[in-house]
């Protein structure tokens, strides 16, 4: 199996377990009743999956880009983007404007 494969499971697995324990800590901790709405319910196993697997699916793919970017090769040197002096500057340009005759005034203001 490739490299990066092995790497993209493993990261889902720990992406997973992650969502698991957030899951169990909303329970425990009965954020917004979440625990009782879950206990009181016929449903609340699904509702429990369905939290961890769309958390899980979040956490897995976060997981997953963090390992990836953090493989990048570090630059040596300075860092910063652009230096100052190539930093673009604006400049004041005149704008010319017509004047309004006093009739087009008059006109608008009646309507």
């Amino acid at each position: 199996m490739p490299k990066l494969v092995k790497l993209y499971i493993k990261n889902v697995i720990i992406g997973f377990a992650i969502a698991a324990g957030f899951v169990a800590m909303l329970l425990w901790f009965n954020v917004m009743n979440l625990w009782g709405l879950v206990s009181q319910s016929s449903d609340g196993i699904l509702a429990v999956f369905l939290l961890w697997f769309m958390n899980g699916i979040v956490f897995a793919g976060v997981q997953f880009a963090w390992v990836i970017m953090s493989m990048a090769e570090k630059k040596s040197g300075p860092r910063g983007g652009t230096p100052v002096a190539h930093r673009f500057e604006p400049a004041l340009v005149p704008a010319r404007a017509k004047a309004e005759s006093k009739q087009h005034r008059q006109l608008t203001r009646r309507h």
